[in-house]
């Protein structure tokens, strides 16, 4: 048996804690598929680089008529072409980790299946491995829904929308969520007519007001089928057929070329061998941890999407962060302490978010203008908006009252995503209204209209 320092199971955001090679630690990094994890190879890496093209055809088709310039917006996408380079892209960045990873005195890089054989032996490729620390960081995979005909089906999942190089032209997405909505929107904006199944709303997880605005401008760009379920799926010559079930209990069926199955992901802990440990998961499969991300196994800890706190590459950065500090830094022990997570959806329109949202708060029984204030302050009443001149944006804000604080922050519009960033200082350093007008705000950029906001949140706090 071999023996390690440390042990990382994922090669994605896991190896925040290979930086314990450069210590002098003896480190095992196990990879059944692409170096990089699915944020390089199968997520936001080459998401982002399809959607960044589709953004721009979007903007162009919709909008370049409302600054007085004519132009052909007929335009001809070689999706292929733009596939296969994304695809290339992302691959020879994966294949460049390897390198150095080899030409490491005190790194082993294990192609292969990583297995628990019992607590703290894992065996990969016939060998058996053990170490004194383990960090599983196997992330997730797309779920699967139980729809009858479903299985056997050529059905795309995020896996393999981002590497299809046929443009379909017409395609059914089933979910709402923020996966469906990105990537449909790639699909849709270069030229497929793309319809979505949606049981009960899109994006469910954001404000109300931004989930609001979302559904309608989406609605008018894409086709959007709320209150719909599929309930049988089949596919023959070429072409899906979906039959549909609306909130009436009415069935129908949709036929098209490509089916896009976007419901969610479920953990890759499965197929660990976690039954040959104490090692406990969730209901839903995610394995359980401490506050110091420790499993039920001494020395064995869990990061990222696996552990289910939250699901964003920048949220595992951030655990992975904190162990390596605690392990390796010889910092104080202490339980992590997250701060305010935020998020972006970079679908169009992008939206982007931190904190709390008002549903939480009516949710947990607190009273509008008593307990909080909201403000709302919309892109085209500013400055810039003035020149953007944009169908959809707007700021929402969210202090408590007794304290002035800001505790949300929601955006929705282009480069909200940016713009954010200086709400969520604001809110992890616990910031009032009040101290967010002490700054002086550039005239005209975008983020004037975050300015705007506050000070209606500061009348607000007045009443």
């Amino acid at each position: 048996m071999k023996n390690y320092d440390v042990i990382i199971i994922g090669s994605g955001g896991g190896t925040k804690l290979r930086p314990a090679a450069d210590l002098g630690k003896k480190v095992a990094i196990i990879e059944k598929e692409g170096l990089g994890g699915t944020c390089l190879n199968r997520g936001c890496i080459p998401s982002k680089m399809l959607i960044y093209p589709a953004d721009l055809v979007t903007h162009v088709r919709e909008d370049i008529s409302k600054y007085e310039i004519k132009a052909d917006t007929n335009f001809e996408v070689d999706f292929e072409k733009l596939v296969t380079r994304v695809t290339e892209e992302v691959t020879k960045d994966s294949a460049s980790i390897a390198p150095g990873y080899e030409k490491h005195p005190n790194i082993d890089l294990y192609r292969g299946h990583a297995k628990f054989v019992e607590n703290k032996v894992i065996e990969v490729n016939g060998e058996k491995l053990t170490a004194e620390k383990i960090y599983i960081a196997t992330g997730t995979r797309p779920q699967i829904p139980n729809i009858q005909g479903l299985e056997g089906t050529p059905y795309m999942t995020s896996r393999e929308a981002l590497r299809h190089t046929k443009l379909p032209k017409k395609m059914i997405v089933i979910g709402g969520g923020y996966i469906a909505v990105e990537l449909g929107h790639v699909y849709g904006a270069l030229g497929t007519d793309v319809h979505f199944l949606v049981r009960s709303s899109m994006i469910k997880a954001e404000d109300k007001d931004i989930r609001s605005a979302f559904e309608e401008n989406f609605s008018e760009r894409y086709n959007v089928h709320m209150g719909t379920s599929p309930t049988k799926v089949a596919y023959e010559n070429g072409a899906f057929q979906v039959t549909v079930k609306n909130k009436e209990g009415e069935e129908s069926v949709m036929t098209a070329e490509s089916l896009f199955v976007a419901t969610g992901v479920v953990p890759n802990s499965d197929d660990l061998g976690l039954e040959h440990t104490d090692i406990k998961t969730d209901e839903r499969g995610y394995i359980k941890a401490n506050d110091y991300l420790e499993t039920s196994v001494s020395g064995v800890y869990t990061l990222g999407d696996v552990l289910g706190n939250y699901l964003f590459r920048h949220s595992v950065n951030f655990e992975g962060e904190y162990l390596l500090g605690q392990h390796h830094f010889n910092l104080p022990s202490q339980p992590i302490q997250y701060p305010p997570v935020p998020h972006a959806i970079f679908s169009y329109p992008q939206i982007a978010g931190v904190g709390v949202t008002e549903d939480e708060l009516i949710k947990s029984g607190k009273v509008a203008g008593t307990d909080y204030v909201t403000s709302t302050h919309h892109y085209k009443n500013s400055g810039m908006g003035m020149a953007m001149l944009p169908d959809v944006g707007f700021v929402k804000l969210i202090a408590e009252k007794s304290s002035r604080k800001l505790i949300g922050a929601h955006i929705i519009g282009e480069k909200s995503s940016d713009i954010i960033h200086m709400l969520i200082l604001a809110i992890t350093k616990n910031c009032t209204a009040d101290e967010l007008l002490e700054m002086i705000y550039i005239h005209p950029a975008l983020s004037e209209v975050i300015r705007n906001a506050v000070r209606k949140l500061v009348v607000g706090l007045q009443g």
